[in-house]
């Protein structure tokens, strides 16, 4: 996880707004398969956007645990959608200069 200054949190909104949630999380819960899809979507985009569309009062601590199992970083959460960001591993696969 990294820190994100309030500027750099603001690029990451202004990316993430045209992108739809990939990831969401029902009535079952964070399960393995939701763990596993938030792991293969930031690795393939970095950027991305969970809806939460049960569990809404548990949203908060369910992102920072989504956070620290994935080593993804949350930028915001809005309304019952949670931003998260994970930098590429390699420098030439990053798409956001930070």
């Amino acid at each position: 996880m990294i820190d994100l200054t309030s500027k750099q949190r603001k690029i990451l909104e202004k990316a993430a707004h045209d992108l739809q949630p990939v990831v969401i999380v029902g009535g079952a819960g964070v399960t393995d398969g939701v763990m596993a899809m938030v792991a293969s979507s930031l690795k393939a985009h970095e950027l991305l956007k969970i809806k939460f569309n049960e569990y809404k009062d548990e949203k908060n601590e369910l992102t920072q645990d989504i956070c620290s199992k994935c080593d993804a970083t949350l930028v915001r959460i809005i309304g019952n959608v949670a931003i998260l960001y994970k930098e590429a591993e390699k420098e030439e696969d990053r798409k956001f200069s930070l």
